[in-house]
């Protein structure tokens, strides 16, 4: 048998890490992306609230995905205005705690790291920011970001464990471990080794949320997949599991505002 062989695939030029876009009111850097996957150009916010430029793995060139994001610039325009606004981890801002408002108070004359204040107590029907509980943060202002977020991720662990230990009890199956990560476009995965991951951020969310995530990544122990069988088992050991599967999915989003 003869054969000839075959015409080297072309070599596509490589795209810039980014465009500038001027919105009019403001200059946006658009993120600039080829996906093997994608058969037409694309453009969405990422979960961070960042817009991403998608070619086309083949055939796709820079030149057409400029024009393509300025046929679609209202879009963007539009959709930048409606995400939410960055929280900085930083004295005197509101963030979520278990999905109630907590105040980040600064005591520099304080020993120790992070403490709750109040955080067992109603919510106050108020906006008032002194009746709101509060994340106190001790020692040097520069220090303060981080420890929030040391002391969010070390929540979130605490929460997860005992979620994830109730699941699998209720299951008959066991974890190889629980890892925290802080992922932009899944809340949880599971390998074939029982390893089970979570975005710390979902301690940000009202406690049915965390628990339903926990729930589904269990079930994956018994299901690698999205079957029936798998909602099955999901449903069996989190009854409310659509609830907090449609908060994370309307809401999640906004917990990548914070920090």
């Amino acid at each position: 048998m003869f054969g000839f062989p075959s015409s080297p695939r072309p070599r596509q030029r490589p795209l810039p890490s980014e465009v500038r876009l001027d919105l009019g009111d403001r200059e946006v850097a658009v993120a600039v992306r080829r996906s093997e996957r994608a058969v037409r150009y694309s453009l969405r916010l990422s979960a961070d609230g960042e817009p991403v430029l998608t070619l086309p793995g083949r055939g796709g060139s820079f030149a057409e995905a400029v024009s393509f994001l300025e046929r679609h610039r209202g879009w963007l325009d539009d959709r930048l205005s409606r995400r939410p606004a960055k929280v900085p981890f930083a004295p005197g801002a509101i963030l979520p705690l278990r999905g109630r408002p907590h105040l980040v108070e600064h005591h520099a004359e304080r020993r120790g790291t992070v403490w709750l204040d109040g955080s067992a107590e109603a919510t106050p029907p108020t906006p008032d920011q002194d009746l709101l509980p509060k994340i106190c943060v001790a020692g040097g202002v520069e220090h303060v970001s981080r420890r929030v977020a040391d002391f969010l991720k070390r929540e979130a662990r605490a929460d997860l464990t005992r979620a994830v230990e109730i699941h699998t009890r209720r299951l008959g199956v066991k974890a190889a471990a629980i890892r925290l990560k802080d992922t932009k476009t899944r809340w949880g995965s599971c390998t074939a080794e029982g390893e089970l991951s979570f975005s710390w951020r979902v301690v940000l969310a009202p406690p049915h949320v965390l628990d339903y995530l926990a729930a589904h990544e269990v079930a994956h122990l018994r299901e690698m997949n999205h079957s029936h069988r798998f909602w099955a088992h999901v449903a069996a050991t989190c009854p409310a599991w659509r609830e907090g599967r449609h908060w994370l999915k309307t809401q999640g989003v906004a917990l990548h505002a914070y920090g």
